[in-house]
C-alpha cells in the first residue's frame, strides 16, 4: 500500500489494510498493557523505590487520568498533522516514557516516564489508531472485525498485563516489564512503515488552546477528588465540584465557539446524538470494572494475602481468558445479536462475575477461588467492548472521525482511571477483607449503570450517514 486516494484507500489496496491492522492492534495492546501491568508490581515498586501502596496507586492513575484528559486534544490533532504523523510522535514519545521508567530512582521519576511520557504519548497515538481503522476499512463487514481485533487486543492487553508483568517481574525485575515496553514500541514502528495516511493533514485548521486546557483541568480535578476521598472528605467535594465547573466552563465556551463561526476542541453537536451518548457510558463504565477489578484484586492478594508477582499474575490468567475468547468471538456473535443485547448480556455476565468472586472468595482461602469470578467477569467484559465501540464511531460521519474517535478514547481512559481511582480508594483505606467487599460492591452498582444504560441502546441499529451500523 504505496499510495493512496485523497479521501478513499483505492480499491487495489484491499489487501493492505490486513497487514496495517497489525500495528493498529498491537499499539492498542501496548497501552492497555501499561495501564493493568503495574498492579502486580505493587510491592516490588514500592520496596524498590521505598514509596507506599499509595504511591504506586497514584502513579497508575496519574497515566491513566494523562490519558483521558489528553484524548481528545490528541484527536483534534490528528485532523491538524495527520493521522500516521500523530501515531509515530506518540509511539516515540511513549518509548522515551517506558526508558525513562526503567531506570527510574525514585517515585518522581516513575511518574514522570510512567504516568506523564507514557500517558501524553497513549493520547497521540490512540486516536489515530481508531481514526485509521474507520477510514481504512470502509465496508461496514470488514470494519467491525478491524475494531473487534482492536478491542480484543484491548482487552487482552488489559486483562494480560498482570500476568505478563507478573512473568517478567519474577523472572528479572519490575523495571524489565518498561524494557518489554519499549521494544514493543520499536516493532510498532517498524511495522507502521505500511500505513498511508487515506486523509491529507490540514495544518490551517484551527486549535481550541483554551477547551483543551479547561477539558484537562476539569477531568484532573475530578479524579484527583476521588484519590484525595480517603484523607480529606471536604477537599474531596472541593474538588469535584470545581471540576464539575471547570467542564461545564469548557462546554459553554465550545457552544459560544460554536455560535461565533469558530471550531472548538469538541462540537457539542456530538452530544445531540443519543445513541452514541448511551454508548460512551457503556464505554466508560466497562473500562471502569475492567482497571477496578484489575487494581483491587491485585493490591488484595499482594497486600493481604501476601502472594509475589507472578501468583497474582497467573490467578488473573482466567481474566484474559475470558477476554480473549468472547472478543474473538465479537464478530459471529454481532451476525447473531445486536449491538444493545450484547452489551447488555455483558453487563449481566460481569455482574454475576462480581458476586461469584465475592461469594466464592469469601467461603476460600484458596488463589483458585478467585478463577470463576474473574473468568466470567472476562467473557461479560468481551462480549461488549466491541459493540460499544461500534455504536458509537458509526454514529458519525467520515469528517467526525477524528472529535469522535478522541472522545470516545477519553471517555474509556476516563473509566479507566476512575476505576483506579474509585476502587482503588475505597481498597487502600482498609487493606482488608471488608475494604475489599467493599470496593467490588461499588464496581458492581457501577456496572448495573451500564446496564441501566445499555437498556436505552436502540433495539434495531439506526443506519449512519454512512450506510449502517455494523453488526
Amino acid at each position: 500500500m504505496d499510495s493512496t486516494d485523497a479521501s478513499h484507500p483505492s480499491p487495489g489496496t484491499a489487501s493492505a489494510p490486513r497487514g496495517v491492522l497489525v500495528p493498529l492492534a498491537l499499539a492498542q495492546f501496548i497501552c492497555s498493557f501499561a495501564g493493568s501491568n503495574m498492579n502486580v508490581m505493587i510491592n516490588d515498586i514500592s520496596h524498590d523505590l521505598d514509596t507506599t501502596v499509595q504511591g504506586v496507586q497514584v502513579a497508575i492513575t496519574i497515566f491513566l487520568l494523562v490519558m483521558a484528559a489528553l484524548m481528545i486534544p490528541g484527536g483534534k490533532a490528528t485532523d491538524i498533522f495527520g493521522r500516521k504523523r500523530c501515531f509515530l510522535v506518540g509511539l516515540a514519545v511513549y518509548g522515551v516514557g517506558a526508558l525513562l521508567s526503567a531506570v527510574s530512582p525514585g517515585l518522581g521519576v516513575l511518574i514522570l516516564g510512567n504516568s506523564i511520557l507514557e500517558g501524553v504519548g497513549t493520547a497521540l497515538l490512540i486516536p489515530p489508531v481508531y481514526i485509521l481503522t474507520t477510514l481504512l476499512f470502509p465496508d461496514l463487514t470488514s470494519r467491525a472485525r478491524a475494531f473487534g481485533a482492536i478491542m480484543a487486543m484491548g482487552g487482552v492487553g488489559a486483562a494480560a498485563g498482570p500476568l505478563i508483568g507478573g512473568l517478567i517481574t519474577s523472572a528479572i525485575s519490575w523495571r524489565a516489564a518498561f524494557v518489554f515496553q519499549a521494544l514493543v514500541i520499536v516493532g510498532i514502528l517498524w511495522l507502521s512503515r505500511r500505513i498511508v495516511d487515506p486523509l491529507p493533514p490540514d495544518p490551517e485548521r484551527p486549535f481550541d488552546v483554551k477547551g483543551a486546557v479547561l477539558s484537562a483541568v476539569g477531568l484532573v480535578l475530578v479524579v484527583t477528588g476521588i484519590l484525595a476521598a480517603d484523607n480529606n472528605l471536604w477537599l474531596t467535594l472541593g474538588l469535584l465540584v470545581a471540576g464539575a465547573l471547570v467542564l461545564l466552563w469548557f462546554f459553554r465556551s465550545a457552544r459560544a465557539m460554536e455560535r461565533a463561526g469558530k471550531e472548538p476542541l469538541l462540537s457539542t453537536s456530538l452530544f445531540r446524538v443519543r445513541t452514541s451518548n448511551f454508548g460512551l457510558v457503556t464505554q466508560n463504565i466497562q473500562w471502569l470494572v475492567l482497571m477496578g477489578t484489575s487494581f483491587v484484586v491485585a493490591a488484595y492478594l499482594q497486600v493481604v494475602r501476601g502472594y509475589d508477582a507472578i501468583q497474582t499474575g497467573v490467578i488473573f490468567t482466567a481474566a484474559t481468558l475470558g477476554i480473549l475468547a468472547s472478543s474473538l468471538a465479537a464478530e459471529r456473535l454481532a451476525k447473531r445479536r445486536s449491538q444493545r443485547t450484547l452489551i447488555m448480556v455483558g453487563f449481566v455476565h460481569t455482574i454475576l462475575g462480581i458476586g461469584v468472586l465475592l461469594g466464592l472468595v469469601a467461603g476460600s482461602p484458596s488463589p483458585w477461588a478467585f478463577a470463576p469470578g474473574l473468568l466470567m467477569i472476562g467473557l461479560g467484559l468481551g462480549i461488549m467492548l466491541t459493540p460499544s465501540v461500534n455504536v458509537v464511531q458509526s454514529s458519525f460521519r467520515e469528517e467526525q472521525q477524528g472529535e469522535i474517535s478522541g472522545l470516545s478514547r477519553s471517555v474509556s481512559n476516563l473509566g479507566s482511571s476512575l476505576g483506579t481511582a474509585i476502587a482503588g480508594t475505597i481498597l487502600v483505606a482498609g487493606l482488608t477483607k471488608h475494604a475489599y467487599a467493599a470496593a467490588m460492591i461499588t464496581l458492581a452498582a457501577l456496572a448495573l449503570i451500564g446496564l441501566a444504560a445499555a437498556a436505552f441502546l436502540p433495539r434495531v441499529p439506526a443506519p449512519n450517514a454512512r450506510g449502517g451500523h455494523h453488526g
